[in-house]
Parts: structure tokens; C-alpha cells; sequence
């Protein structure tokens, strides 16, 4: 098993609603460290990553606010990823607001580029496209740009961390749980050419035959797979405290079948776990499950 490392990105600058600065103490709370470590693996807890809130900062631009500053996390979040996965170590990354992902991302695309020279495969989990742009968004707020930035050049503060732009190519990345999408994001996820798998698709074909698909996409002339899980992926029954919750999302049993079929395809390299709201949340039910995830995604076994 490969050594684990947590780190903690108390992000709160990329999203409309506060909150998620609190989701690795969230997650931390419900056991991710002890409970991956009982599974047999070695566990190295790398704290959180200073990270300042709004209250201190200036917005600057409206079109993408508080840039500067979340560039400035992600830069820090890159460094540490990488030098994670330079020791050998699996990161595990938690949110914080999904904008971390241009650092997460792009520490693992620098890593399988300079080890394999492969690119990476990256499955994002999302009830969003995170693929506005200052230009499309009608927001300006950064966590619904992080993959514009990981597929080309906007916002550049973003695509501009690591050391090559594109960090991912359309062809190995998959969005998966898409049910909310702004109207001139759909004209860029459908130019962008990656594949997307709405809840409808879902619905359709089972959980079991999209992973599969996923997996295969993403997992198929890489270095292995990135996931990026944004816990708004799920239903709000089962997930209530995340950053922006949609209703029609993946039950119990499909989230943990996705992060099963992960860890069957033995691809797992990286994983985000982000927009943990405790504050929206109910006896920490958000992070118990983003916890239980986790130990899916590295293995743990019913039999």
C-alpha cells in the first residue's frame, strides 16, 4: 500500500457562500486519517495550508474574485502535492472550495509527465462544470473555473501554475454527476470535447457501466487517475453540507460504487475531497461520508 498523505486547504475565497474553510477540520473530525490508517495504510497528516479569508483580502476583479489570492493557494497546494508524490505518497487533498483543484491537478500532471512521461487521466465528480471563465461567468467566483484553467488558458492565474498548459487533455478527462449547468458553460463543455456523464446518462445506464467508461477514458494511455470529488456530486439527502447542493444527485451506494470501481482499476494516483460546508451540515453527516469514500477509493473491502 502506498503511504498516505493528508493535506488540509481551508479555501473559502472561490465560492459564494462561506464555510468551507471548515471542511478539513470536518473531515479530519470524522476520521479520515485513523480510519485509512487502520485499513493498513501509513498515514502522514501535512496540516492544513495557510490560507486567508475574505475578510482580509480585496476582490481586485469582479470577474474572477479574489484571484490573486486563491492563485496564491493553489501554488502552495501544487509544491506540497508534488513533493508528496516525488516521496512516494498518495496525496489526499481536502477542501475548501474546488478552485484547489488547479494546484492538485497540476502537481500530478507535472509528476506523471516528469516520471512516465504519460499525461494524467482526471475524473472530475461534480453537480457543476467548473468550466466558466472570467469571460463566461456570471458569478466571478473561482470555484466554478478550476477546470477551464486545467484544460487551457483562462483564468491564466491559474493555468499558469506547474510547469505546462494544458494539465489534462479532453480525451482522459470524464465529468461525472453533471446536473447544473450555467447556458454558456454548456456551449464550453460541449466545445471542450472531454466526456461528460449527466445524472441522465446515470440514470439510463447504471452507475456501474459509467465508472467503467470513466475509468476506461481516463485510466487508458495515463499515468493513472486523478479524482476530484466535489461532495455536491451527491444528493443532498445524503450530503447537505456542501457549498452549493443540487438537488438529483448520486445515492449512497453510487458514490461509494464509483470510489469502489477507482480502487478496483488499481489507477488511483491523487484525490480531492472539497466543498465540505459544516455549517449547512447535519451532525457532520457530509464529511462521515466523504470520509467513508475515501477509504473506498483506497480499497477498503467488503469481503
Amino acid at each position: 500500500m502506498k503511504p498516505v498523505h493528508i493535506i488540509g486547504v481551508p479555501l473559502d475565497l472561490g465560492g459564494g457562500r462561506r464555510g468551507v474553510d471548515m471542511g478539513p477540520s470536518a473531515l479530519r473530525i470524522a476520521g479520515i486519517g485513523e480510519r485509512l490508517a487502520a485499513l493498513g495504510h501509513s498515514v502522514v497528516d501535512k496540516g492544513d495550508l495557510p490560507t486567508p479569508i475574505p475578510e482580509t483580502q480585496e476582490q481586485r476583479d469582479e470577474r474572477k474574485k479574489y484571484i490573486r489570492d486563491i492563485a496564491k493557494v493553489c501554488q502552495k497546494v501544487y509544491q506540497t502535492s508534488l513533493a508528496s508524490l516525488d516521496d512516494g505518497a498518495m496525496p489526499i487533498v481536502l477542501g475548501g472550495d474546488h478552485s484547489l483543484a488547479a494546484g492538485s491537478v497540476a502537481a500530478v500532471a507535472d509528476w506523471a509527465r516528469k516520471t512516465r512521461n504519460l499525461p494524467i487521466g482526471l475524473l472530475w465528480l461534480d453537480a457543476h462544470g467548473d468550466m466558466n471563465t472570467p469571460a463566461t461567468s456570471l458569478s466571478g467566483n473561482v470555484h466554478g473555473m478550476p477546470l477551464a484553467a486545467l484544460l487551457g488558458p483562462e483564468p491564466s492565474e491559474l493555468s499558469k501554475i506547474g510547469t505546462f498548459s494544458p494539465k489534462v487533455l479532453p480525451a482522459h478527462t470524464v465529468l461525472v454527476g453533471i446536473r447544473n449547468l450555467d447556458e454558456r458553460e454548456k456551449v464550453a463543455v460541449r466545445d471542450s470535447h472531454v466526456r461528460v456523464f449527466t445524472m441522465k446518462d446515470i440514470d439510463r445506464q447504471g452507475i456501474a457501466s459509467i465508472v467503467e467508461q470513466a475509468v476506461n477514458l481516463a485510466g487508458n494511455g495515463t499515468a493513472g487517475i486523478h479524482v476530484s470529488f466535489d461532495m455536491d456530486v451527491c444528493d443532498p439527502l445524503i450530503a447537505p453540507g456542501v457549498g452549493t447542493p443540487v438537488k438529483g444527485g448520486l445515492d449512497y451506494r453510487e458514490a461509494h460504487m464509483v470510489m469502489e470501481m477507482v480502487a478496483d482499476s488499481a489507477l488511483l494516483t491523487s484525490l480531492d475531497l472539497v466543498e465540505v460546508n459544516p455549517t449547512l451540515d447535519v451532525r457532520n453527516t457530509t464529511a462521515q461520508l466523504g470520509s467513508e469514500l475515501a477509504l473506498s477509493a483506497l480499497g477498503m473491502k467488503i469481503l
